[in-house]
């Protein structure tokens, strides 16, 4: 089941992919963890999960640190299936919870009370193709994979030639 979250190929799309949802979500976990790029910080998104959007505690800290901690998954490619799993499970929920009543559009000239959902089927599509091939190309997780066959290689016996 490990093996599995790790295995990926060295597919240069699913990287890039990978690299740029990774890229995309870290400035938003920087909001929420910092308060960073005009974001609230810690104390401010638990705040909203908790009060405005009633979450319970738990589950907000876990949407916290998957987005967190997805981002700089992705963005270096370590268990780029579970990072993207965490990733897609925020956006869905940020859909449901607030942006599905925005409708679908992004709201660029400011005239709405809030953001469509446009973004998220972005970025939840990205987080599919990680989950299905893995982290690709330029990540930790194929290192690992490719030190991981060197060793079983390395332990199987060598057959001599008769």
């Amino acid at each position: 089941m490990l093996r599995k979250l790790f295995a990926t190929t060295n597919d240069p799309a699913v990287g890039l992919a990978r690299i740029a949802l990774g890229l995309v979500m870290f400035p938003h976990a920087m909001q929420k963890l910092f308060g960073w790029f005009g974001g609230y910080g810690i104390e401010g998104t638990l705040g909203f999960l908790t009060g405005a959007l009633h979450l319970p505690a738990g589950l907000a800290w876990l949407a916290l640190a998957a987005e967190i901690l997805g981002s700089l998954g992705l963005i270096v490619g370590l268990a780029g299936r579970g990072a993207a799993l965490g990733i897609a499970a925020v956006m869905i929920g940020a859909v449901v919870t607030v942006h599905a009543q925005n409708g679908f559009l992004m709201d660029w000239a400011g005239r709405s009370a809030g953001e469509g959902y446009e973004y998220h089927i972005l970025a939840t599509a990205l987080a599919a193709v990680v989950m299905i091939k893995g982290s690709g190309a330029f990540s930790l997780d194929l290192l690992l994979n490719r030190r991981a066959e060197h060793a079983t290689s390395a332990d199987r016996p060598v057959a001599l030639a008769a």
